[in-house]
């Protein structure tokens, strides 16, 4: 998978508008789809933390990857082959479970406005980790992470926080 220059444009129903170069999209604050994916093994979801290089939100906790489909682009294909690069892992199963919209303003002046798609799956695998994406990645139970969470927001993306609570119920429901 390619590093993506351009994000795709959509409306508050998902509706592709267009595209946009990725970091004119994020100076305007311009809605774009994106998707984050928690993988879990047993009782234990996996975290990185983001590069401290990344363009915002670098050294904070976040999801097992998240990134922006191309084009045209299947959204769960794109999650496939981003978890992958980002953490050298492939997921034995891949679902969605949840969108949603939020908006986050960074100190850098960057706008995060996204049309996010959660997935959740599991992997037997061992990450190896991007260094350019990937900071430090661990497996922590759920109930320890929501606690964290609970206690240290200041740790972790904005997107996460907000994706977590419909990725645990949906863990709580299925088992």
């Amino acid at each position: 998978m390619k590093e993506r220059n351009e994000v795709v444009l959509v409306d508050m129903a998902d509706r592709v508008k267009g595209r946009e170069d990725k970091m004119e999209a994020h100076v305007r604050g311009f809605l774009h789809r994106a998707f984050s994916v928690f993988i879990f093994r047993g009782d234990r979801i996996l975290l990185q933390r983001r590069a401290v290089s990344k363009y915002h939100c670098g050294g904070l906790w976040t999801n097992t990857c998240c990134s922006h489909p191309g084009l045209g682009e299947d959204i769960e294909e794109a999650a496939r082959e981003r978890l992958y690069r980002e953490m050298g892992i492939r997921a034995d199963r891949l679902e969605e479970i949840h969108a949603f919209v939020y908006r986050a303003e960074f100190p850098n002046g960057l706008i995060e406005y996204e049309y996010d798609h959660v997935f959740v799956g599991e992997s037997g695998d061992e990450p190896v980790p991007h260094p350019c994406e990937v900071e430090d990645w661990r497996w922590i139970r759920i109930e320890d992470l929501m606690k964290e969470v609970e206690e240290q927001p200041e740790l972790f993306t904005p997107w996460f926080i907000t994706a977590l609570k419909p990725v645990a119920d949906y863990l709580r429901l299925s088992c």
